[in-house]
């Protein structure tokens, strides 16, 4: 998560404690829609699903959010720019306070800097944007001719704006895996931030993306030392070192017990329904049934996506992870390279 000005910060600790107390998830995933613009390798919500786009209108999502009062709300899909209600959306979950932190993640091809400009006004405070490949490779792998071309006219007007809040993420696969570090350092000649997260064949049941021979394993492990140097000097990958180290374990042993689905974070579907994980089509009426009837029986420990891989830190390393970010951002650190 890129840094965050301290008294947000601030508002984000007590609500997330808050959180912690009451079992109430930190973070909850509104997949606005499972349609998309791209048909990626290594996702299963490629294409434009038959129906409408999503059931909830924006004043369901701001009865939702007052219901469960998550830290964090991450609108995704599919492609949640397909949604022409957006802005709605975002005003109806924002809180007077400045909560929850909304975070919006896109492939960016129906993105615009006028779209860019207007989510911020609304209350996004941070920009996903999925990138694969630092070159055109990133159009095959997501099925989209002309998307790195988009990315790479569009991403470098969005960071000269200086707000700190567009993060390129992607997502670990054998196919990418040479490509790591020239991610980090295109996010760098772009001007914005990246993150990293693990491809996992929970999505495709493939394990053709998947890291595991030795040769791949061992670049993947000299890459996350690479990756936690320039990390540990800057604030340019928002990962958290915590995030970053388990990345080899995960690929190495295939899992990563511990799995906070359902308590920590949780997905509510275009319809309403109430996902522990989206990678599990278990739905439920509501948290407290997903609290009984999933969480209590949860073993799962196949993926190590972005959020579930922060989010099962303990509260005082998510604290002092926090408390971190707002040193590199006192010292002027923060964006640096």
């Amino acid at each position: 998560m890129p840094s965050i000005p301290t008294s947000r910060a601030i508002k984000m600790i007590a609500r997330g404690t808050w959180s912690f107390c009451t079992e109430r998830p930190l973070v909850v995933s509104f997949e606005v829609t499972h349609s998309c613009t791209a048909n990626c390798r290594h996702c299963d919500k490629g294409g434009i699903k038959p129906g409408p786009l999503g059931q909830l209108n924006a004043e369901d999502y701001g009865r939702l959010r007052a219901e469960l009062k998550p830290m964090v709300v991450q609108l995704s899909g599919g492609e949640p720019l397909l949604r022409k209600d957006i802005t709605e959306i975002v005003r109806a979950i924002k809180e007077p306070s400045g909560l929850p932190y909304i975070i919006l993640v896109t492939n960016a091809r129906l993105f615009t800097e006028d779209k860019y400009l207007e989510l911020r006004r609304q209350g996004v405070n941070q920009f996903s944007i999925s990138m694969d490949f630092p070159d055109e490779r990133h159009d095959d792998f997501r099925r989209s001719p002309g998307l790195f071309k988009h990315l790479s006219e569009l991403v470098p007007a969005l960071g000269r704006h200086g707000y700190g809040d567009v993060v390129l993420n992607t997502a670990i696969t054998r196919d990418n895996l040479p490509t790591l570090r020239a991610g980090y350092e295109k996010a760098k000649e772009w001007g914005v931030q990246i993150s990293y997260s693990c491809y996992t064949p929970l999505r495709t049941g493939s394990m053709e993306h998947y890291i595991s021979s030795r040769a791949d394993l061992d670049l993947l492990r000299r890459t996350m030392n690479e990756l936690l140097e320039l990390q540990a000097k800057n604030g340019r990958i928002t990962n958290s070192a915590w995030t970053l180290s388990g990345v080899y374990d995960f690929f190495k042993n295939g899992s990563v017990p511990g799995c906070q689905a359902g308590r920590r974070f949780m997905v509510v579907t275009p319809d309403g329904g109430m996902r522990a994980c989206s990678m599990f089509p278990e739905t439920y009426p509501s948290h407290r049934e997903v609290m009984e009837k999933f969480v209590a029986h949860n073993t799962c420990g196949e993926c190590y996506v972005s959020i579930r891989a922060y989010l099962d830190a303990s509260y005082w390393t998510l604290l002092k992870d926090n408390v971190r970010s707002r040193v590199l951002q006192r010292n002027g650190h923060a964006g640096q390279c």
